[in-house]
């Protein structure tokens, strides 16, 4: 790939870069038959034994050097060996050899420390200026964080700076930029605790930073930490009150914390309403002597439920049960979500039936029994023209789970039924 180069200030520009000086081109070597034929460089040594096996046909054609050093590793071979370069190391505890030592790292980490501690930590901080206007968020924070730590170590293996004041004056402004970049790629990259932290830092070196304010407010929104978010804006905006950046942070923080107690306010009041109808409903079913209770693993019944009919909130209102209606000698069932306490079970059962699946024509008004269990799970016979709040009333049956259960059962079958039912019961 060609690059752009900035050229030496010595450089002697009467020479033709386009042209191969003499001398130069007589001692390169001239392509047999094809200037673009693959490269014989080896890439990896050569595993001799491991060539033979691949060359065991004679008649195989020999592979050229650079594709014998690949096809004579393993993959995880390969993968070692890569790890020893700069440019796939991923692996620093591996890169090295049987000694430990991996000369291309030694040399790269050299000029990585060359210069004094707060060069070494500029130079990581303009690394990271360059990753940024590329947007390479990941690998800008990497170089803001080795700054970081370059400006925060404890051991001294720099070069020692003729100027200290210079040297901790630059100390002081690169640590500081460095954590309000690395507020910056945080907050791109959604850390947002992170980059309140690094706001922090930068605020304790600055206390007048305004991008500082602006990111830790970001940051805190996206939090929901609508206060802390809003009192960074506001300290920001003092510092600097036509910071458009700040205006727009504090607006958003604004639409946020109106939005937040909107809907808090939404939610209080419906709580309070549910509290209200709660109330009556439970003054009601005591008014009326039937009893409730409810289970530790409830049906699933969507929004269906106990409530008073047609106003709520007035214990004057009619009560309505969520019913079952339930076949036993056939596994079927019937589910009524309202069933009025002013309503006996015949109403129901009369556009109820016939029933789809009867196809012994069993269940009919005339020819059908109900029942409901006890509260100690005995049975009681339901008369079919009674209204459900006559047979509720005095606690002989309970609503379980805000339910209730009505057995509908085959005059011919009600002898089977009950001996089933007993029989549950003593096991």
């Amino acid at each position: 790939m060609s690059r752009i180069e900035e050229l030496p200030d010595d450089f002697d520009e009467s020479l033709n870069l386009n042209e191969v000086p003499p001398q130069v081109a007589e001692d390169l070597p001239q392509p047999a038959f094809d200037a673009f034929a693959a490269s014989n460089e080896v890439p990896f040594p050569i595993n001799e034994e491991r060539l033979k096996e691949l060359e065991s046909d004679p008649n195989a054609p020999k592979m050229p050097p650079a594709m014998a050093s690949v096809k004579s590793h393993s993959k995880e071979e390969l993968l070692a060996m890569m790890n020893k370069t700069p440019l796939f190391m991923t692996d620093i505890e591996n890169a090295g050899d049987e000694q430990g030592e991996n000369v291309f790292l030694d040399a790269l980490t050299a000029l990585q420390n060359e210069g004094t501690r707060g060069e070494v930590a500029q130079s990581f901080k303009e690394q990271g200026n360059e990753a940024v206007q590329e947007k390479r968020w990941i690998d800008a924070k990497e170089f803001y964080t080795k700054g970081i730590a370059v400006i925060y170590a404890k051991e001294d293996k720099w070069d020692k700076p003729e100027d200290l004041e210079k040297e901790k004056k630059l100390l002081r402004q690169m640590e500081e930029l460095s954590h309000l970049n690395r507020a910056l790629c945080n907050l791109e990259l959604g850390n947002y605790r992170s980059c309140t932290l690094d706001c922090a830092a930068t605020l304790k070196l600055n206390p007048k930073s305004v991008k500082a304010f602006y990111r830790s407010s970001m940051a805190l929104l996206k939090l929901e930490k609508i206060a802390e978010a809003e009192d960074a804006a506001a300290r920001g905006l003092a510092v600097d009150p036509s910071n458009t950046a700040l205006q727009s942070a504090a607006k958003k923080v604004a639409e946020r914390k109106a939005a937040v107690e909107r809907i808090a306010a939404r939610k209080k009041a419906e709580d309070e309403l549910a509290r209200k109808k709660n109330l009556v409903l439970s003054t009601a079913l005591r008014a009326r002597q039937i009893f409730t209770r409810k289970t530790d693993q409830p049906p699933e019944m969507e929004d269906a439920g106990i409530r008073l009919t047609p106003d709520p909130l007035s214990p004057e209102s009619s009560i309505e049960f969520p019913t079952v209606m339930l076949y036993p000698m056939d596994a079927q069932s019937d589910f009524i979500k309202g069933f009025s306490e002013l309503s006996c079970i015949e109403d129901h059962l009369e556009y109820l039936f016939p029933l789809p699946w009867d196809t012994k024509n069993e269940y009919s008004l005339g020819n059908v029994e109900c029942f409901m269990q006890t509260v100690s799970g005995g049975l009681i016979k339901a008369g079919k023209k009674v209204p459900l709040l006559q047979i509720l009333t005095g606690g002989k049956v309970e609503v379980v789970d805000e339910l209730v259960n009505i057995f509908v059962v085959p005059i011919s079958k009600t002898g089977a039924f009950i001996a089933d039912m007993k029989a549950r019961k003593n096991t």
